[in-house]
């Protein structure tokens, strides 16, 4: 029962999230081998202020363990 989050800046149209909810999904029946009732996908908004504390730190930090791909900024680092 994959289960996809994708956290990104407020600014894309209800289509382009659309597209790439359905496009994740696809991905995930292709690659992970799984029925298309198994696989949900949420977009979550989070402000450019917010980001650092609601995705960075608990979702990038936090969770390094888990990370497949590293992003290649620190917003804490100035």
């Amino acid at each position: 029962m994959p289960h996809v989050i994708v956290k990104m800046y407020p600014g894309r149209t209800e289509d382009q999230k659309k597209r790439l909810a359905e496009a994740i999904k696809q991905a995930v029946i292709d690659i992970a081998g799984t029925e298309s009732k198994a696989v949900s996908v949420g977009i979550e908004e989070i402000s450019k202020e917010d980001w650092p504390e609601k995705v960075y730190r608990p979702d990038i930090i936090n969770k390094s363990k888990t990370l497949m791909i590293k992003p290649g900024y620190n917003p804490f680092e100035k």
